[in-house]
């Protein structure tokens, strides 16, 4: 195991960060055991689907090793209220229950009839993913659900690279200065820094709500997927908080240029929010700051720091997240949410020969970050998702409707 894999490993402990990619199919298959049995088949087929951890040596990262895939990787459940937003309410449920990537890194759950999913008549199909983060990141997560439901690109295979921490440990340090010197120069335009904690950095406690919002993709206004979503984001918001949002900012994550490392390979980018600005002036700076975020994940500072994170002994690497305590507040964050944007590519997906319409993401929430959003996108469809906690959000119905006008 890579040891940024492990690190989501060994932090899951602490803060539980599985990852659920609910995908929303128009119909009722008409042979269910056929259609599960099929996915079954595939992911059968998927060496990067058929590993499991093997955990031994506390000196040592643990291990992926192949391993069968049961009937049950793939469980059907009842829903006590089948409409679209009782689904959700069932969908925030599952993550109750972490998997234990010793035994399985991902599980497959079928919500079926549910009513009203948006873009469907009559009933549909839900199945949400659920993904141990060490397992993968969002957009390789994206990847084996679309292996799963039928397109013919496999997950691409990553094998974990090491080297000597020392002479690594050189080469980050010289391309970290080199970084500091181009920042300084102007190359590149420095980090947006820490701002202040607002009522969405309230740690989660009580109810936890999902709830997504549908768009065509020529109905929202923006040159990109992602700066219109930020830009709705801001407006509500800042609507809702008032003038204490002046310094709104989000956490994007992106991913990262060249060959992976890990199974996991992305990096956050802060995003100012600007919700003070008119509209073309906002979507201008916010555009900007991801113009920017990427080009310093494209430094060459960030594949040397990965390279030399890679060779940390596993033990160093154990006892310093051991020494992470999740109930220490921070006095400054980078971000008052997440926006987690991925686009899943065609609707080529079926599940028992009933097409895909639309497919959503909901990132976890953490101790300093109540409120997530999911921006996910298939064929022509966008998702725009909340996942947020009655102590951050006590009345997401109300954020939903500022959301929804916003858009």
């Amino acid at each position: 195991m890579a040891a940024v894999d492990a690190q989501f490993y060994w932090m899951s402990a602490k803060i539980p960060n599985d990852e659920f990619l609910l995908y929303a199919f128009g119909g009722e298959p008409a042979d269910p055991d056929g259609a599960v049995a099929h996915v079954l088949r595939r992911a059968r087929g998927c060496p990067e689907l058929r590993l499991v951890v093997q955990d031994g040596s506390r000196l040592s990262y643990p291990r992926w090793v192949p391993a069968p895939i049961e009937p049950g990787r793939a469980t059907r459940h009842d829903l006590s209220d089948d409409s679209w937003p009782g689904c959700l309410d069932a969908v925030v449920r599952l993550a109750d229950d972490q998997l234990d990537i010793r035994e399985k890194p991902w599980q497959l759950h079928l919500f079926t009839p549910v009513q009203d999913i948006p873009g469907v008549r009559g009933a549909g199909t839900v199945a949400v993913l659920q993904v141990a983060h060490a397992l993968a990141d969002g957009a390789r997560a994206s990847a084996m659900a679309a292996w799963l439901f039928g397109r013919g690109e496999p997950v691409p295979a990553v094998r974990p690279r090491a080297g000597f921490l020392p002479w690594r440990g050189v080469i980050a340090a010289r391309a970290h200065r080199r970084f500091v010197r181009d920042t300084e120069n102007g190359l590149l335009a420095p980090g947006l820094g820490s701002r202040p904690l607002l009522p969405t950095n309230t740690e989660p406690a009580g109810p936890r709500v999902m709830r997504t919002l549908v768009r065509r993709r020529g109905q929202l206004r923006g040159p990109t997927v992602t700066v219109a979503a930020l830009s709705a984001i801001s407006t509500a918001l800042s609507d809702l908080l008032g003038p204490s949002a002046t310094a709104l900012a989000a956490e994007v994550p992106m991913a990262k240029p060249g060959a992976p490392l890990g199974f996991n390979h992305f990096g956050n980018v802060v995003v100012g929010l600007y919700p003070e600005l008119g509209y073309e002036a906002r979507v201008q700076r916010i555009a900007a700051d991801l113009a920017n975020g990427r080009r310093r994940l494209e430094h060459p500072a960030t594949p040397a720091s990965d390279a030399a994170f890679a060779t940390v002994p596993a033990a160093l690497l154990r006892w310093g997240v051991n020494q992470f305590d999740a109930d220490v507040r921070p006095e400054q964050v980078s971000g008052n949410t997440v926006v987690s944007s991925v686009h899943r590519g065609a609707a080529d997906l079926s599940f028992g020969g009933v097409p895909v319409v639309l497919t959503a993401g909901y990132p976890g929430l953490s101790p300093v970050m109540g409120l997530t959003h999911g921006v996910h996108g298939i064929g022509d469809t966008v998702a725009i998702s909340v996942h947020a906690a009655s102590s951050a959000l006590p009345d997401v119905e109300n954020y939903l409707r500022l959301l929804d006008a916003a858009l």
